[in-house]
């Protein structure tokens, strides 16, 4: 493994589980074995080695969501919709560290002071909303979505709703799992929803 890439490993752990005003420079020089000098060489500040763990983590999800629409046929938009929301909680089970990053305060607090962050946290969710409103579009195109909401509305919604269980289970509150038949039978009834009849 390339140092950079070792340093960039090292790093998102432990902001993930340290935070990152709790991780410093020195301790992923110890234990990547690499000088600070080196880290340094790569990443000119911290928040530069942060960013960059966020940047790897958008070109990561947009890599999984691609590989994954393009191995299934799922019929349906209805029905593609529904496999995104299982794989989104697939895939914050199996890359719990990097959605733990996600969902720590630190990013949240480091984009109000720095566009760059602030850019690139919208650049991550824009990825996962995305990833649903085209779904939910080829729903509403061939019959399978009946809801009157907006596309991108709609698709904010979903995720807004399905990241709340991944979060639950991030944070060990509860066992996503525990949820995952209530929460696709919520979603099909957003999704299939007619606004007229309510």
């Amino acid at each position: 493994m390339k140092k950079r890439e070792k340093i960039l490993g090292v790093a998102a752990k432990l902001f993930a589980v340290k935070g990152f005003k709790n991780t410093n420079i020195a301790e992923i020089a110890r234990i990547t074995e690499a000088a600070e000098g080196t880290i340094f060489y790569h990443f000119k500040t911290k928040e530069e080695l942060f960013l960059a763990i966020l940047k790897e983590f958008r070109c990561l999800v947009t890599d999984e969501f691609s590989r994954y629409e393009n191995s299934e046929d799922f019929g349906n938009g209805l029905k593609k919709t529904e496999h995104l929301v299982s794989f989104y909680l697939s895939l914050s089970a199996s890359m719990e560290e990097r959605f733990l990053l996600l969902h720590r305060h630190d990013a949240y607090e480091l984009s109000e002071m720095n566009l760059l962050f602030k850019s690139e946290m919208e650049a991550i969710y824009t990825c996962f909303v995305d990833v649903f409103e085209k779904a939910i579009i080829k729903g509403q195109e061939d019959g399978s979505i009946t809801t009157e909401i907006a596309a991108r509305k709609l698709a904010m919604i979903l995720f807004a709703l399905v990241d709340s269980v991944a979060r639950l289970n991030t944070y060990r509150v509860y066992d996503a799992g525990s949820l995952y038949s209530e929460l696709l039978r919520s979603c099909s009834r957003i999704l299939r929803k007619d606004i007229k009849n309510t």
